[in-house]
């Protein structure tokens, strides 16, 4: 996988199996980030949760398009391997917290700008997931079938071919 924009541009990292991980494609987190900037503007000094790490490329490339902080959090031990390497192969210190990601939101003590949500698709629990966020942050949600929120308001989805993006806030 290559970082797709930022000043890590062109970088390869390294992916979990995909029996562990669903990566998301490039035209996706170009879109991603594309979409956010219309939203946010300037991602400087901007804080970004990806719920489901994965391989870690969305914090990534949030780092590298210039957010402050990331923070990730990933269940699965061997993604998580891979994601502390692939950010020390960039020279950067990873921010990772490993279990439950619904436990660990549980515990999220702090306002994030931007919470990216990208659990297995057909896993019925993004609702779940935004029912415990409290805080005025941009919520986007990767996923495959329709999904709704009563606590959020709609902002706009796009599709990419089998994969849709929503964008959600308080």
């Amino acid at each position: 996988m290559i970082i797709t924009g930022g000043k890590y541009k062109g970088r390869k990292i390294s992916a979990p199996d995909e029996k562990i991980t669903r990566p998301t494609l490039s035209k996706v987190r170009m879109g991603v980030f594309n979409t956010l900037f219309s939203i946010i503007g300037d991602f400087n000094g901007k804080t970004f949760l990806d719920v489901f790490g994965g391989s870690g490329i969305m914090g990534l490339e949030a780092l590298s398009r210039g957010f402050e902080e990331v923070l990730v959090f990933e269940k699965n031990p061997k993604a998580a391997q891979i994601i502390k390497t692939n950010y020390k192969a960039l020279g950067l210190t990873p921010n990772i917290k490993i279990g439950d990601s619904l436990k660990l939101l549980q515990k999220v003590d702090k306002n994030y700008d931007v919470i990216y949500i990208d659990p297995p698709y057909l896993s019925g629990i993004y609702e779940e997931i935004f029912a415990q966020i409290n805080s005025d942050s941009i919520i986007i949600a990767e996923h495959s079938e329709d999904i709704t929120s009563q606590n959020l308001t709609f902002i706009k989805e796009k599709n990419y071919g089998g994969k849709r993006v929503s964008y959600f806030q308080h």
